[in-house]
């Protein structure tokens, strides 16, 4: 099972200064892929309980484009993940864009967690449907489907040339099941679900590999991501082997850090004391 770390792209901990640091600290891991984030905005509601002097650093979010970007440059090994990016929330082709160029100039990195998008407020912000949102992501995928498979693409009935065209990142499809396993098998190559306990992933893990199967397809990739115990390591060693144990490929720690000692703190406790573990 493959193990790797977030960095917040959001909040207080998404300075130039942090990330940057982050990013060298990571990159000098022997970690699989640092994997970011996408929210948009907050609703105002958010500032309840946050000091006037705190708003700016508590609400700051990064797009998750730009800052793939920024660490594709900042590193020289590790792989770039979204763990999700919201694929509604813009223009398809644009998005094919953006994406193929940090694939291009990181070097192949990127592994794509997509999701379909869940906050109302940032649906209205951008004048969309939330209830097509479903729809929206598929014909965003079928689109970058073609963008990294073909020199020539029709969108919108024009044709036109997509270059640079590496090859395509690995896709990770968001949500719940039934919905979102389907779509993987349709458009990814596996699931990235966020904040499920192990014994509950179990039965969807399974259900990924019968419809995997029924595609005449194999070995469907899981990411979970989820926050080991980490102060308490031998809970976070049995944590950890739970989710390999029901099917999970990539484990990813999630956890807020506040700075680089900290994060490279946490970086050496999952790679001599989780990792052995799981080999």
């Amino acid at each position: 099972m493959k193990l790797s770390i977030n960095l917040r792209n959001w909040g207080p901990y998404s300075t130039r200064e942090l990330v940057l640091e982050f990013a060298r600290a990571v990159d000098e891991s022997g970690l699989d892929t640092v994997w970011i984030n996408e929210r948009l905005t907050f609703p105002p509601g958010a500032l309840a309980g946050v000091p006037k002097t705190e708003v700016d650093s508590a609400m700051r979010t990064l797009d998750p484009f730009a800052t793939l970007a920024f660490l594709a440059a900042a590193t020289q090994r590790i792989g770039l993940g979204t763990g999700v990016l919201n694929l509604p929330f813009r223009p398809a082709l644009p998005a094919a864009k953006w994406l193929a160029t940090v694939q291009d100039l990181s070097g192949g990195r990127v592994r794509l967690g997509v999701g379909t998008g869940w906050m109302d407020e940032e649906f209205r912000a951008l004048g969309l449907d939330p209830k097509r949102r479903g729809k929206m992501t598929d014909e965003s995928l079928e689109i970058l489907h073609r963008c990294f498979a073909e020199d020539v693409v029709e969108v919108n009935g024009q044709q036109i040339l997509f270059h640079p065209r590496p090859a395509r990142p690995p896709i990770y499809v968001g949500g719940w099941p039934p919905h979102a396993l389907r779509r993987a098998v349709r458009f990814g190559d596996g699931w990235i679900p966020a904040g499920i306990e192990p014994e509950a992933l179990r039965p969807a893990i399974a259900e990924l590999r019968e419809l995997w199967e029924a595609a005449g397809r194999t070995s469907p990739e899981v990411v979970a991501m989820k926050t080991l115990p980490l102060e308490d390591l031998p809970r976070a060693v049995e944590y950890a082997l739970a989710f390999r144990d029901v099917g999970v490929t990539h484990l990813v720690h999630t956890q807020e850090h506040k700075g680089g000692a900290e994060y490279r703190r946490t970086i050496a406790l999952l790679e001599e004391r989780i990792r052995p573990a799981l080999d």
